[in-house]
């Protein structure tokens, strides 16, 4: 998953020119993209979904010290990618997903200050 975000960086850069550098502040530039990319008609929504869904989960595991892991979405028959902080668990890359196929009204600035709120302080970086 690291390997996406690191990828998603890139591309953000590259294709968007938006800058991404995992912190807090760099989600109006990933909202940015996400918006661009809900534009589009013809999106490979599996390369998509996982390439800024990871830049998202490393968001979050980064600043809440969490880990990755496969889980099973609620309600969902299938392990995806989940990042685990504090007890809670977290899928970013549904999130993006819903995001980029429902548009604005599935906000990830609203989504960010959710996780925020609810999570409290960040880890301590040393």
């Amino acid at each position: 998953m690291e390997a996406y975000a690191a990828a998603a960086v890139e591309v953000a850069q590259e294709n968007f020119r938006q800058r991404l550098d995992y912190n807090a502040e760099s989600m109006v530039a990933f909202e940015a993209v996400l918006s661009e990319l809900a534009e589009k008609r013809e999106l490979d929504y599996d390369y998509e979904v996982k390439l800024w869904g990871s830049y998202l989960g490393e968001v979050l595991r980064r600043r809440y010290a969490g880990t990755w892991e496969m889980t099973q979405y609620p309600g969902g028959v299938a392990a995806v990618p989940a990042v685990e902080v504090r007890g809670s668990r977290l899928f970013p890359l549904m999130k993006v997903y819903r995001r980029i196929t429902m548009g604005d009204a599935e906000s990830i600035a609203a989504f960010f200050n959710m996780v925020t709120e609810r999570l409290g302080k960040p880890a301590q970086v040393n």
